[in-house]
């Protein structure tokens, strides 16, 4: 069925098609017999405004940009991000915005995205994720000009406004509680060490282990299930071997408890094990997962709710989200 436009229904009220259009932006310059009698017809033919001219004329493209430097594989086995790209969506189905999300092979693809973009005004501003350490995305966006909320801590935000969750505190929590089951060697399978987050967690981790007088280390993977699993079967395999496991994601958690179980060792009587970024993966292993849990969809929410402020002249700012909660589960328990 062809689109009705601002032609038809003003041949069908018999005016101008100016009169239409006053009438339908709720402007002055046309009688409020004829407003009604244009508004009526356009719900009678189900007119829509044409979302590209609106566009046009407001000079926004209504439309928020994500994203995404890793591999598809990865994207499509880890749960986090389709949580925080669901809780983005809440927010922008509520706005009729957009999202434009395009998944890349590195930074410079990101880099060249972002530049894009803003040469064709394609976004009105973008979240940025997985910070890194001197990020060199943030001077390109500073120059662009292109409004962004980064997901990240403040440490890494040189200053621009960012939405973040407390990793050192949950890193705390995590070993605190392996520690007061009686656990001295404590194995980590973490994320790329060029990650901000990951470099906040390696810090956290390593002061936490000398305040406990715990005997540690750490494997830095690229957080998928492949890499877990390999990092998993290393240290259990190695000597000495740790009692217990941190994972930076859930999905190599789940990877892990499947190496330890496939040589035959138990979990939690051999190993205990916790996992970070809790989903429903950790709620139906055996046995279930203890994890770090935060609210994923709202995190993404909250990210998308600063974003809409900022671009609507809000001050820059940093805004604590959470502080992840240890949930206790049946994968932990002193050590055998």
């Amino acid at each position: 069925m062809s689109r009705v436009t601002i032609k038809e229904i003003a041949r069908r009220c018999g005016v101008s098609q100016g009169a239409v259009s006053y009438a339908l932006n709720n402007r002055p310059g046309v009688s409020e017999a004829t407003r009604a009698r244009v508004l009526q017809v356009a719900a009678e033919l189900e007119w829509a405004p044409n979302r590209a001219a609106r566009q046009l004329s407001a000079a926004r493209s209504e439309t928020f940009g994500l994203v995404l430097a890793r591999s598809a594989q990865t994207l499509i086995e880890e749960p986090y991000f389709m949580g925080f790209v669901g809780g983005v969506e809440s927010v922008l189905a509520e706005k009729s915005y957009a999202l434009a999300l395009q998944v890349v092979a590195d930074l410079d693809e990101e880099l060249a995205t972002y530049r894009k973009w803003a040469a064709e005004r394609r976004v009105d501003g973008v979240m940025v994720v997985d910070l890194r350490v001197a990020d060199p995305r943030l001077p390109v966006l500073r120059k662009l000009g292109l409004p962004a909320v980064l997901v990240g801590d403040p440490a890494l935000a040189d200053g621009m406004p960012c939405v973040w969750t407390d990793g050192t505190a949950a890193m705390n929590a995590a070993l605190d509680h392996v520690a007061s089951l009686g656990h001295r060697v404590i194995a980590r399978i973490a994320g790329p060490p060029e990650y901000g987050d990951v470099w906040i967690r390696d810090q956290a981790f390593e002061l936490a282990a000398r305040r406990l007088s715990l005997e540690t280390r750490i494997h830095h993977t690229d957080y998928s299930a492949a890499q877990g699993a390999a990092a998993t079967r290393d240290i259990v395999t190695g000597s000495p071997r740790p009692t217990a496991i941190i994972y930076d994601n859930d999905l190599m958690a789940v990877a892990g408890l499947a190496v330890i179980q496939g040589l035959g060792l138990s979990v939690p009587d051999d190993l205990t094990l916790v996992a970070w970024d809790d989903s429903a993966l950790c709620r139906i292993t055996h046995p279930t997962l203890t994890a770090l849990s935060h609210n994923i969809v709202g995190y993404g929410a909250e990210v998308t709710r600063r974003l809409l402020a900022l671009i609507s002249g809000a001050q820059p700012q940093a805004h604590l989200y959470s502080t992840p909660l240890l949930i206790i589960r049946d994968s932990s328990a002193p050590p055998g």
